[in-house]
């Protein structure tokens, strides 16, 4: 049996559900909102829980590492202090993983919750090995750091399901520009639109979010890029619009992120509105699609009426 396979019904497993619940308020406690934005990575455009566990991972990996050595000078002294940094740094690591998350999805929540037990298992571990090295006993102290490293690389492995095999911080939503087809295209009069009420558009085989808010329309990948929930059944403000699923926030004008767990920017798409038909174009098509000057003048909107 593959295990990958083993992994997988870790998703299936109903009787992680109570532990789940119960761990959900405390992770929901992490507040304010521009903390937990910083714990997801908003800022830095992906999720920051992966690149922060390097830190101890390298500390503890390399304190094995001088573990083999003991009889070198200053190895005892020198795997000792990286224990130490690998425990100190998990803790804000396991702050960002925990924000992540309390945003996901049940599949995602019940992996990721053996995910996080394993790994506060190593930081336990660890605990106990610099505990033993500081009273001398130091055989003792590299037994423990070795089973710490065994339990962190289990948690690493659950961690790399969660992102890879679930798209745990993947963008949901990049694919979309792939997926347009080139040059304008019509979808729909701009008189069948509700002044800021989403409403759902395909072009192609790609699901819109398309708002109005007086005479500009703005139009966005349906598709949240954080878990994929549906925009076109969120709220927005004429300025910006809310997933429904987890809250991420994101500027209607051009797709960049208000607030998370989102940490990818939404595809935005450019649009125009000739003769009252709203069209639109993939975002990249202006750079690489050279268009000829007499085109180009008749793309401008005429007096009067909505643009982009």
């Amino acid at each position: 049996m593959r295990l990958g396979t083993t992994i997988r019904r870790l998703e299936r497993d109903e009787r992680l559900d109570p532990a789940v619940a119960a761990a959900q308020p405390v992770a929901d406690g992490i507040a304010p909102q521009r903390l937990r934005d910083v714990l997801h990575g908003v800022q830095i455009g992906h999720p920051l829980h992966p690149l922060m566990v390097q830190v101890p991972l390298g500390s503890w990996i390399s304190a094995s590492v001088l573990d083999l050595f003991p009889g070198a000078p200053g190895a005892r002294r020198c795997a000792h202090q990286l224990v130490n940094l690998g425990i100190a740094t998990a803790l804000p690591a396991m702050a960002a993983g925990a924000a992540d998350w309390s945003r996901q999805q049940q599949r995602h929540q019940r992996v990721g919750l053996v995910h996080a037990v394993t790994n506060q298992t190593a930081v336990l571990l660890y605990a106990a090995s610099s505990l033993a090295r500081s009273r001398g006993r130091h055989t003792l102290g590299r037994a423990f750091g070795w089973a710490g490293l065994g339990m962190a690389g289990v948690g690493g492995m659950l961690g790399a399901h969660i992102a890879y095999n679930l798209a745990g911080g993947a963008s949901h939503a990049d694919h979309v520009r792939d997926r347009l087809p080139a040059g304008w295209h019509d979808i729909g009069p701009l008189t069948e639109l509700r002044e800021g009420v989403p409403v759902r558009g395909v072009l192609g085989d790609v699901p819109l979010v398309i708002v109005r808010s007086g005479a500009n329309v703005r139009v966005l990948a349906d598709t949240c890029s954080h878990m994929g929930g549906p925009l076109s059944k969120g709220e927005t403000d004429g300025t910006c619009i809310t997933c429904p699923w987890h809250g991420s926030t994101f500027r209607l004008a051009d797709g960049e992120i208000v607030s998370g767990p989102a940490t990818a920017r939404q595809p935005a798409l450019e649009v125009r509105v000739v003769d009252g038909t709203v069209q639109v174009r993939r975002p990249d098509d202006a750079a690489r699609i050279p268009i000829p000057r007499a085109e180009a003048a008749a793309e401008q909107p005429a007096p009067g009426r909505a643009g982009a």
